[in-house]
């Protein structure tokens, strides 16, 4: 494991957040992703730049298929871009093996999701402190953190129930517990509210922001709501492969051979 990562995977060897800690904890620069299929290759991104601020809250919109999931995936070391870099708090996760990606998203990333992806025969209690028992934490630290975190999410007194006792909201909370019990730098959400009726949704979203708030994160959500987009600091949408801020008219994707 080299030296970016094993600072990762330790919390303690991060530098303090402050005022003078605003720098860019994500710089992504000529993305290119494409995929082979039966029909041809299927290019989503090619000169795709994006730069965020440590401490930002990022909405990102745009049409489905657009690739707004797969962005979400490079990012998050869950996906390999076809070429370019994407370093994320410091580390080119494009270089990552398997197992040094998979460090590396346990340390720095909480990832959330349109679907919760709780594990049903786990109470929330245990579903909270997974990622705490991955990392080889004791069984009563990981359940501690994540009693501490269930109150957070204003749900301590329902530790013990399974998701199939909560509600839609309570277990996106649960989920939203979970991606944040190992005090992970970056927040990136797919979708978080999207199985969630309106009233629920907004409650939700709130909880976002007062934890990406209190907890200095930095958070990209990516959303179909564009109400909910515009309580983030930034808007941007993605289409045609580019990226652009949301109102201003995105730069044409030029592929070899096109004009």
């Amino acid at each position: 494991m080299n030296q970016t990562i094993a600072a990762a995977a330790n919390p303690a060897s991060r530098n303090p957040r402050g005022p003078d800690a605003r720098a860019p904890l994500i710089q992504v620069r000529g993305l290119e992703k494409t995929y082979h299929t039966a029909r041809g290759p299927l290019t989503l991104f090619r000169g795709l730049d994006l730069e965020i601020t440590e401490g930002e809250l990022v909405a990102i919109v745009g049409q489905s298929g657009t690739g707004k999931s797969t962005l979400l995936h490079i990012l998050g070391a869950l996906d390999t871009p076809t070429a370019g870099t994407v370093h994320c708090a410091s580390t080119n996760v494009a270089d990552l093996t398997p197992r040094q990606a998979a460090a590396f998203r346990n340390s720095q990333i909480g990832y959330v999701w349109q679907f919760h992806y709780l594990l049903p025969e786990f109470t929330a209690l245990e579903n909270v402190a997974m990622p705490l028992l991955a990392r080889g934490q004791s069984r009563r630290e990981a359940y501690s953190t994540a009693s501490n975190w269930l109150k957070e999410v204003d749900l301590a007194d329902r530790s013990e129930h399974r998701p199939g006792e909560l509600s839609g909201g309570e277990q996106q909370r649960i989920a939203l517990a979970r991606a944040l019990v190992g005090s992970p730098r970056l927040l990136l959400a797919d979708e978080p509210t999207g199985d969630l009726d309106e009233v629920t949704a907004d409650k939700v979203f709130a909880l976002v922001e007062r934890l990406h708030r209190e907890h200095g994160l930095t958070s990209i959500v990516v959303t179909h709501n564009l109400d909910l987009a515009a309580r983030c600091a930034r808007t941007l949408r993605l289409e045609g492969g580019r990226l652009s801020a949301l109102g201003q008219p995105s730069q044409t994707l030029s592929l070899p051979g096109t004009v």
